[in-house]
C-alpha cells in the first residue's frame, strides 16, 4: 500500500513572519548574487551589478515578495526540500544592505569610467557571497552581530535586569533567556542550560517587545546570567 505524501507545512510564513527567516533562503539569494556578480565582472556587463543591487534594495524597501530569488526559493525549492532552520532575520537583512550598497556603488563607478574600482567592488561581493554559500560564514551578518553587541554594551542596557518584572523571586543566580517561538536555535539553548543545572527564565520577545526594547535585545537567543540583586554577571550567549 502506497503512503500518501505528507502536505508541505511551514513553521514561519516567509512573507508574514518577518522576524525570522529560513536560513537556507539567504544562502540561496547569495548564490544568485555571487553568480551574477562574477558574470558581470568577467563579461564587463556592469549594468548587471546595478540590477543585482537594485533587486536587493527593492527587497529591503518593499518586502521579500519582491525578491525574485527569494520567491523562487520559497515557491519551488523549499516545498521540495523542506523548511530549513529558522534564524533571526536582522543579520541577513543587514548583510543585504551592505550588498546593495557595494553593488550599486560598483555599477555607478564602472558606469562613470572607473572600471577598475567597479571590478574590485564586484569581485568583493562575489567572493563574500561565495564564502557565505560554501561555508555558511556571512561576513555581513557577523558585522551586524558585532555592532549589535557593541551597541548593547555602550547603551548599558544589560547592566541590570529587573527580576521582579519577570515574575521571578531573587536567587543566587538566574539565567534570563530571550527567545522567539519561531527561532530554532532558541529551542536548543534553553534545554541545554537547564540540563547543565542552570535556573532558566524564558522571555518571549514576540510577546514582550517592551522588554526587548528596554534591554536592547537585538538578537535571539540571548542568555544572560543575573545575580539575585538583578546585576548582570555575564552574557552566556
Amino acid at each position: 500500500m502506497t503512503t500518501a505524501p505528507q502536505p508541505f507545512t511551514r513553521r514561519a510564513d516567509p512573507y508574514q513572519d518577518l522576524l525570522v527567516i529560513d536560513a537556507r533562503a539567504p544562502r540561496f539569494n547569495q548564490a544568485v548574487v555571487a553568480t551574477g556578480s562574477l558574470i558581470a565582472v568577467v563579461t564587463g556587463f556592469w549594468p548587471l551589478l546595478g540590477l543585482l543591487g537594485a533587486q536587493l534594495a527593492i527587497t529591503l524597501l518593499f518586502g521579500r515578495q519582491y525578491c525574485l530569488a527569494c520567491v523562487f526559493y520559497f515557491r519551488v525549492v523549499q516545498p521540495r526540500w523542506g523548511e530549513g532552520p529558522l534564524e533571526d532575520s536582522r543579520a541577513p537583512r543587514f548583510a543585504n544592505i551592505l550588498g546593495a550598497v557595494f553593488l550599486l556603488s560598483a555599477a555607478l563607478l564602472w558606469g562613470l569610467g572607473f572600471a577598475l574600482a567597479g571590478q574590485v567592488l564586484g569581485l568583493m561581493v562575489a567572493a563574500l557571497a561565495t564564502l557565505a554559500v560554501s561555508t555558511g560564514l556571512c561576513v555581513g551578518c557577523e558585522v551586524y552581530r558585532v555592532l549589535a553587541r557593541l551597541r548593547g554594551v555602550k547603551g548599558g542596557v544589560l547592566d541590570r535586569i529587573d527580576l521582579e518584572q519577570l515574575g521571578v523571586l531573587p536567587a543566587d543566580e538566574t539565567v534570563v533567556l530571550f527567545t522567539h517561538p519561531l527561532c530554532s536555535e532558541c529551542q536548543v539553548v534553553g534545554p541545554r542550560l537547564t540540563s547543565a543545572g542552570r535556573r532558566v527564565v524564558t522571555v518571549d520577545v514576540s510577546q514582550r517587545k517592551d522588554l526587548a526594547r528596554r534591554y536592547g535585545v537585538t538578537l535571539v537567543p540571548l542568555a544572560v546570567a543575573v545575580g539575585g540583586d538583578g546585576r548582570v554577571l555575564g552574557v552566556l550567549r
